[in-house]
């Protein structure tokens, strides 16, 4: 059927909803009704059939599948819990009633039923229903008809058919709420602060990225959108909060993958007296504690691979990673020049006037990461890619950074926090220069930021989680789409 067809034959339909919407209104029924008071949910029934058998229940739901045998009819009710049969016969609500739900009801409508639990005589869980009031009459069909529930397009474009008609991906939303909350119980427990702090900030800071841009009118100044919340977050340890957590929204104006969203969420927390090996202690717990509340195990399979995160997980540093991966022993690498003509030599490009940290990076991208299946720490990474991290006391052309990689995959990105203002102001310049040069990722100056650091940040290990890869990875999805209710889209047209 061609595309023209099936929607000539959906406005068909949406004019035959429309007028047995009206004839509803003729019999005195109001098609989007009042409020209905419930007191059971579907599967309250099913997992306790026991003790329910034989009670008056009151469900509201929306009709899913009907079919009709003379003068009485099975449907199935769903509501947040699940799906369980109703029964309807026509001795039990009359025939005017029965009428009702056999002309003038379709699937998708949702209404509300009162009823008695029984079991068929092929053992199904039932609800008789002796009365049913109408709460929505639908004009649209439901999306299974017409466009197939794997149409990958309409599911994230209309989340809500998604919802309705795939229960698993209700499911992985729901664990994505009980995940938030067992990380939100276990910060509090350990007794970090919950905060928030600016999502539109003058200064793009606290991470590399490409920021978006507005305008504020009553202030007649350019706005960002925030990349991170580090910055802010870190001003408040100077000020005496000495563990702080925020969970909140970032926005990078940058590519669109299944590992990207423009808008997305993240876990930032900072511990005063702390560094980046508490940050790893902190780390590998908390991301086991979600797992065993949330699913009851450590051991998960992600996209057909088994993965255990169960502590501790591996620690090796990133240059001797990129060694044991490629070969290459990066610490014999000293110009710039020399890392652009090693990059290429392992096949990997790398632009002109690339740094040897940047080239390290590439390398590190195209050739490294994929190899870190299993939870793994990789530990010092070059200062000039870590302009927010303390130097390295024996070697400062590295950093006490670490990123945690699982599946290939960032997961948490972490620092000793550097505290030294002068520093501080010095990594700031080199960014600066870099800006210049045409990387309108690198950090902005941020004065204040350096004034605060000059009031004193005590020493501190701080750390970002990405909330949606941990999702992703948690609930086997396989795109950061599939655990984003409504991710950015280019608009049809």
């Amino acid at each position: 059927m061609t595309d023209e067809k099936k929607d000539l034959e959906i406005h068909e339909l949406i004019s035959l909803r429309m007028e047995k919407a009206e004839e509803l209104r003729k019999m005195g029924i109001d098609p989007y009704g009042d409020k209905f008071q419930t007191d059971t949910k579907a599967a309250e029934i099913t997992d306790h059939f026991e003790e329910m058998e034989n009670k008056t229940v009151r469900l509201a739901g929306r009709l899913m599948s009907r079919r009709e045998h003379g003068k009485a009819a099975f449907a199935d009710l769903q509501d947040r819990s699940g799906k369980i049969q109703i029964y309807f016969r026509e001795n039990d609500l009359g025939e005017k009633n029965y009428d009702v739900f056999v002309r003038l009801l379709d699937t998708g409508d949702i209404i509300g039923i009162e009823g008695n639990v029984f079991k068929t005589r092929r053992g199904e869980i039932t609800v008789a229903v002796k009365d049913f009031v109408v709460l929505t009459k639908t004009l649209r069909p439901l999306p299974e008809k017409w466009h197939g529930l794997k149409d990958v397009d309409l599911r994230y474009r209309q989340r809500y058919l998604d919802l309705i008609v795939n229960p698993e991906v209700r499911d992985v939303f729901v664990k994505r709420t009980e995940m938030i909350r067992s990380i939100r119980q276990y910060l509090d427990r350990e007794g970090y602060l919950e905060v928030e702090t600016p999502m539109m900030q003058p200064i793009a800071g606290g991470a590399a990225a490409r920021p978006f841009v507005t305008h504020h009118n009553a202030l007649d100044m350019k706005m960002y959108l925030r990349i991170a919340p580090e910055l802010y977050l870190k001003r408040l340890i100077v000020g005496g909060f000495e563990k702080v957590y925020e969970i909140n929204r970032n926005f990078r104006n940058e590519g669109i993958s299944t590992k990207h969203n423009p808008e997305f969420t993240m876990l930032e927390l900072y511990q005063a007296f702390a560094d980046y090996q508490d940050m790893m202690c902190l780390a590998e717990n908390l991301i086991s504690h979600t797992a065993e509340e949330v699913l009851g195990t450590t051991k998960i399979e992600y996209q057909g691979t088994e993965i255990d995160l169960e502590p501790p997980y591996e620690r090796i540093s990133m240059l001797d990673a990129v060694k044991k991966y490629t070969g290459l022993d990066f610490l014999s690498v000293e110009t710039d020049k020399q890392a652009r003509q090693a990059a290429l030599d392992l096949g990997v490009y790398a632009e002109e006037g690339s740094t040897r940290a940047q080239v390290l990076d590439e390398i590190w991208d195209e050739l490294v990461e994929k190899h870190l299946v299993q939870p793994t720490f990789v530990l010092d990474y070059p200062t000039e890619i870590s302009p927010l991290a303390k130097k390295n006391q024996d070697d400062p052309r590295l950093t006490y950074r670490f990123e945690l990689f699982i599946y290939g995959r960032e997961m948490v990105n972490a620092f000793s926090e550097l505290n030294d203002p002068l520093d501080q102001r010095n990594r700031f310049e080199q960014q600066v220069k870099q800006r210049e040069k045409g990387d309108d990722e690198a950090h902005q100056m941020d004065e204040d930021y350096i004034r605060a650091l000059e009031y004193g940040l005590p020493p501190t290990g701080g750390m970002g989680i990405g909330i949606d890869r941990l999702v992703m990875m948690l609930t086997d999805s396989a795109s950061i789409r599939d655990v984003i209710l409504f991710p950015q889209m280019r608009p049809k047209e």
